[in-house]
Order: C-alpha cells, then sequence, then structure tokens
C-alpha cells in the first residue's frame, strides 16, 4: 500500500506540484472578505494523493491570505490504497484534525463492481493508521444502490463500519453521472443495480441501524456522534459564505456562486485572466464574477446543486463563518435566494425557522410555501415543531408564524426530492 502511493505520487509529482502553484496563486490574488477562516476542507479527486509539504504550502498560502483560526476544523478526504502511516501522521502534524475515509463498501465483488482500486484488507489499514496517527475525530462514507448490492450487503457493511467506531458517517446513495464509463454499463432502475424499493429500503435500514447504535441523524445523508458532526458541511447547508479554490470548485460570496473551470487547461487559463485583468489588486466577491474568457468560468445559478462528489477535481475548500458586510437578505431578495434556502435547509435535522424565513422573504412568500407544503405535511413528511420540539397542529391556524419546518425522518428525507421539486415548479 505504501508502495502503491509513493509510485503514483513519483508519477504525477511534476503535474500536482504545478496545480498546487496556480492554486495557491489564485488564493494570493483573492481579497479576503470577513475574518478568519473557521473551516477548511479538502475534498475531491484524492486529496491524498497530497506529499505532507504540499498540503503544508496550501495550508501556508491559505493562513497568510486570510488567516486561519486557531480553533479549525481542518478536514481531508482520504481513499484507502493511497497513503501510509506516516503520511497522515504528516498531515496531522501539518494541522488536519478530521479525515473522511472513503471506504463505500465491505464487499470485495462490490468494490470492484463500482470501480474501486482499493480492497477491504487496504480500508482496515486506512482506519488503523488514521487512528495511530491520533485522529480520533473520522469518518466513514458508504454508498448505497451499488451495482449487485443487496439489502443483507448493506446492513453488514452498516455493522463493519459501527465496529471501527468512527465518530461520523456518510451514506449516499449511488449517482449515475451521464456520458461517464459507468453511466454506459449501467442504467438507472435496470439490474443489477438495486430496485427503488430495495435502495429506499436501505435508507431506512440505515436510519435504523445507526441512530441505535448511538449516532444523531443530523442531515439527509450524515450521522454523527454528539458533537461531532461536519462544521464545514453545515456551512452549504446553512446557506453561508464560502470561499471556493481549485479546479472546479464553487464559491459563494455576498449572494453570489462562482464556479472554476473543470478542465486544468481551461482553470490555468482562468487563474492567468485574473491576475492580468487585476494586477495586483485581488479579486473581489462582486469583480469576482465577470466571466473569464474560458468555457465553464461564468457565475452560476444560486440553486445549483452544490453536492460535492469523489470524481470530481482536487480542491481545497474553505468556509467563511462570519457575516459579510452586505445586509442581511430582506423579503426583497429574489427567488433563487429563497429556493437555495429551502433546499439546504431542510436537509438538516433540525430544519428551518419560520420566523427567520419570514423575517428574510416576507410573510406573504412563506404563505405561498405552506400551500405548496400542506399535502405533504399531510402525509406526515414534514412537520412544525415548537421550540421545544414539540410538533404543532398546523390546523389550529391558517398560517403558522413560529416554531421550526423540518422533514420527518426517514420518510421526508426519503422523499424530500418530491418536496423539494414540488416547491421549484409552484416558485418556477
Amino acid at each position: 500500500m505504501a508502495q502503491q502511493s509513493a509510485s503514483v505520487d513519483r508519477q504525477s509529482f511534476g503535474t500536482i506540484a504545478h496545480y498546487i502553484k496556480v492554486l495557491c496563486e489564485e488564493i494570493r490574488i483573492t481579497e479576503p472578505v470577513g475574518g478568519s477562516l473557521e473551516t477548511v476542507f479538502f475534498g475531491g479527486g484524492t486529496p491524498s494523493l497530497l506529499a505532507v509539504e504540499q498540503l503544508i504550502q496550501i495550508l501556508t498560502a491559505l493562513d497568510q491570505q486570510f488567516g486561519i483560526a486557531a480553533d479549525a476544523e481542518i478536514s481531508m478526504e482520504i481513499d484507502p490504497g493511497t497513503f501510509d502511516l506516516a503520511q497522515v501522521q504528516g498531515y496531522r502534524a501539518a494541522g488536519v484534525n478530521r479525515v473522511s475515509v472513503g471506504v463505500q463498501a465491505f464487499q470485495p465483488e462490490l468494490l470492484q463492481a463500482c470501480g474501486r482500486s482499493h480492497t477491504v484488507a487496504d480500508v482496515y489499514a486506512a482506519v488503523e493508521w488514521v487512528q495511530q496517527a491520533g485522529l480520533t475525530n473520522f469518518s466513514l462514507d458508504l454508498i448505497s444502490g451499488l451495482p449487485h448490492q443487496t439489502l443483507a450487503h448493506w446492513q453488514e457493511s452498516l455493522e463493519m463500519a459501527i465496529a471501527l467506531a468512527p465518530t461520523h458517517l456518510s451514506c449516499y446513495d449511488l449517482t449515475i453521472e451521464p456520458m461517464t464509463a459507468f453511466s454506459r454499463q449501467y442504467k438507472p432502475g435496470v439490474q443489477p443495480l438495486p430496485s427503488d424499493d430495495t435502495t429506499a429500503a436501505m435508507y431506512r435500514t440505515a436510519q435504523h441501524v445507526l441512530t441505535a447504535a448511538g449516532y444523531n441523524h443530523y442531515e439527509i445523508s450524515n450521522y454523527a456522534r454528539p458533537g461531532y458532526q461536519c462544521r464545514h458541511n453545515r456551512v452549504y447547508w446553512e446557506n453561508r459564505p464560502f470561499y471556493g479554490f481549485g479546479m472546479g470548485a464553487t464559491s459563494y460570496l455576498a449572494h453570489d456562486r462562482l464556479s472554476r473551470p473543470r478542465k486544468t487547461r481551461e482553470y490555468y487559463a482562468w487563474v492567468d485572466a485574473q491576475q492580468q485583468e487585476y494586477g495586483e489588486s485581488k479579486i473581489s466577491s462582486q469583480r469576482s464574477n465577470v466571466s473569464a474568457p474560458e468555457k465553464g468560468s461564468a457565475p452560476i445559478k444560486p440553486n445549483s446543486n452544490l453536492k460535492l462528489t469523489p470524481e470530481e477535481p482536487l480542491r481545497a475548500q474553505t468556509a467563511q463563518l462570519e457575516p459579510l458586510s452586505s445586509p442581511l437578505p430582506t423579503a426583497s431578495l429574489n427567488t433563487d435566494r429563497l429556493l437555495d434556502t429551502l433546499m439546504l435547509g431542510l436537509r438538516l435535522a433540525e430544519g428551518l425557522s419560520l420566523a427567520t424565513l419570514i423575517e428574510q422573504f416576507g410573510q406573504t412568500t412563506w404563505a405561498r410555501v405552506w400551500e405548496c407544503l400542506q399535502p405533504f405535511q399531510a402525509k406526515g413528511w414534514l412537520v412544525i415543531t415548537s421550540d421545544r420540539n414539540a410538533a404543532i397542529d398546523p390546523s389550529s391556524a391558517p398560517l403558522p408564524k413560529s416554531g421550526r419546518l423540518q422533514l420527518t425522518d426517514p420518510e421526508g428525507f426519503l422523499f424530500s426530492n418530491v418536496i423539494l421539486v414540488s416547491l421549484f415548479e409552484a416558485f418556477e
């Protein structure tokens, strides 16, 4: 395993080194907004192919440009078979205090079916090294709905994951991206992929097994021991501002989203264009909206899907948690902002504050939202709870104005896409 990792590093060191140089330059020409960084997240691609020195280079650039808070959560996605004990010890010494291990499954045949290069033995070695390095805050990623996967396989993977005592577990349903080799081999709803009924049973099983084991189901796909929710990902779900750096990354500042090109050459050209256009001045959250000349660099719509998948390019994602200098949202903000808030906030178990929704978007808008949601409340897929977490009977008032809007667990979470599609159609 260590030998394989070293081989990969030697072959790609020059390419990665150049990429990091460009990435750090993008960081350098970006104007700071607000205070120090409270979270940093290295995700997409395979960050664990980075040498320790390369990771330090990126963290140093971030600290010099923005400042990293002393108690910041610094997370890193790591894949079994791509690192060894010395490497993860180096990551921890550099400041990484949380890792997410991409396990996916505990059955060799399923790992092979979904194109993973690591083995089950690699998984156990990876977790052992993480623990030996003193990284007590670690997460395991599992995927349901894999080709040939049965409900028994899924139950076994959940139990084997629990036995490794992670502080956090992420359980994702397989997403087949169009125009990929995987999509040409497997079609949704067609064997050997599990049926929709089976994947729904897998979701319910995960909720039952993991909550019984003491994990809090705090977000649609995520479970955590008390005190170990992912601070960085909560920034996305709470629709707070964040910086994004690197190929394919997205930033969200001053209520604007900007996506970087997803291909290497185009990303390099985009950074070069920013340098030439702005010279020594920094890229501000307002000016960075200007479309670069390369394909894929234009701003994306606020309601774009922010899901980060392991197939995306390596990037450094950083979150800025302190308030922006711009005013808080009001009822005059556009529909995209509202739909963003609903789409992301309803992913969390605590849902959304009605008082905050009304303050930001107005009572008339909330009335339209509630009219759309009432059929789903009748199905038991969502509830409005009081501050004491007790359910409120919406029939007692024509328009609830206090409490929290929450999806139920597991049924509301399971049918969240149906609810969101209805909201998007109502406000389109």
